[in-house]
């Protein structure tokens, strides 16, 4: 058995101009889906953010998050950390590492980006649309 596809796995915060496919953009949030949660709660929800000028406040909501601003997609990941909070936010990295091997399988690149402080990752909520008890402090940006 080869690990080359965990061992190659790099962030990658540079991007070319070609659009993500919507049908890549299903198959790495599959791949979040089936990652494995404590108790199968699955506490996340993923939010799909094209738009380039929610991309761009997006980027001003933490201090390594500028390179949104230029993604051609993001996959906001929301935790429900009511059910346990450190379940959650564990198993939402569960399902993060999923959606960036993925994305790698299908040749794709891939960052993770945090919103901080508390009310960064409040805004951030806000502008996935979503409300307590769910909270986004992380999105993954994919890109060709």
């Amino acid at each position: 058995m080869s690990l080359e596809l965990i061992t190659s796995l790099r962030a990658t915060r540079t991007f070319t101009a070609q659009p993500v496919q919507d049908a890549q953009v299903t198959a790495v949030l599959e791949a979040g889906r089936w990652a494995g949660s404590a108790r199968n709660r699955q506490p996340w929800r993923f939010a799909v953010v094209r738009d380039r000028d929610l991309l761009r406040e997006l980027s001003r909501l933490g201090a390594y998050a500028g390179h949104l601003a230029g993604a051609p997609v993001a996959i906001l990941l929301a935790v429900d950390a009511t059910v346990s909070t450190q379940d959650a936010e564990f198993d939402a990295g569960r399902a993060a590492q999923n959606i960036m091997l993925a994305a790698h399988a299908l040749r794709l690149g891939t960052c993770p980006a945090s919103f901080f402080p508390a009310a960064n990752a409040g805004r951030a909520t806000a502008l996935a649309g979503l409300r307590e008890p769910w909270h986004v402090r992380t999105c993954l940006f994919i890109h060709i």
